[in-house]
């Protein structure tokens, strides 16, 4: 959605949309699907910008980094942007990024394109480690199995040949 941010004065311009993105358009290889995407906000005018506050609700269908099984997972979240139309000069140089530049959104225009944002925002939900359950056994090394299902699948512990000298080393 485009929002025309020089039309905003007193009163806060108010959104509520769905919208269905397929989830392979973030190229995460763990995230397999996308539920629709409800998300709500305003945008005010604040001093120096305008400020993006939204809502976004939406289940993720994830792959276990462990075990592989599919699970779902319901998420909510919420954005607070300051949006800042930056200056008509050019800047030189080389700049700083602060802590205070982390929730400011730079604009070229006068025109807040939403869908950046979103897309962000679905990106960032992704867990970094994508486990079905925190104690998730995993699989088999050996057989393949799911140790979640069969955990003596494979009782024998096989050790790696290359270390098979060590084995036979006394610490004295």
């Amino acid at each position: 959605m485009q929002i025309r941010l020089d039309l905003i004065e007193d009163e806060p311009f108010a959104w509520s949309e769905a919208e269905t993105i397929d989830a392979a358009s973030l190229e995460r290889s763990d995230l397999l699907g996308l539920t629709k995407i409800e998300w709500s906000g305003s945008v005010t005018k604040a001093h120096p910008g305008y400020r993006f506050l939204a809502e976004l609700r939406y289940g993720q269908t994830l792959a276990c980094g462990r075990c592989l099984k599919q699970y779902e997972m319901p998420v909510e979240s919420n954005v607070d942007l300051i949006a800042m139309i930056r200056p008509t000069a050019p800047m030189t140089g080389e700049a700083q990024l602060e802590a205070s530049d982390l929730g400011v959104l730079a604009l070229d225009t006068e025109t807040l394109d939403t869908d950046p944002i979103l897309l962000e925002q679905l990106d960032l939900n992704v867990p970094m480690r994508v486990l079905c359950r925190p104690e998730c056994a995993g699989l088999c090394p050996s057989c393949g199995a799911d140790r979640n299902e069969t955990p003596d699948c494979c009782d024998g512990e096989e050790i790696d040949p290359r270390w098979q000298a060590l084995k036979n080393l006394e610490l004295s």
